[in-house]
């Protein structure tokens, strides 16, 4: 899997992720600890799509 393919599809699971939490924060039984959870999970994919486009930035500029 190349560097932007691989940084396309964790954007798209960022994406998905910002839904499900949009989801669950609407339903009036929507557990914190899921929230958190998924929060947590889309935090970290945040940190390894910055990872990968600084990387890519690199590759370009050497």
């Amino acid at each position: 899997m190349s560097l932007q393919s691989h940084l396309v599809e964790l954007e798209r699971r960022h994406q998905a992720l910002e839904r499900e939490i949009q989801t669950e924060q609407i339903h009036p039984s929507a557990s914190d600890l899921k929230i958190r959870e998924l929060k947590r999970k889309k935090l970290h994919l945040k940190q390894e799509i910055e990872k990968l486009k600084v990387q890519t930035v690199k590759t370009v500029l050497h």
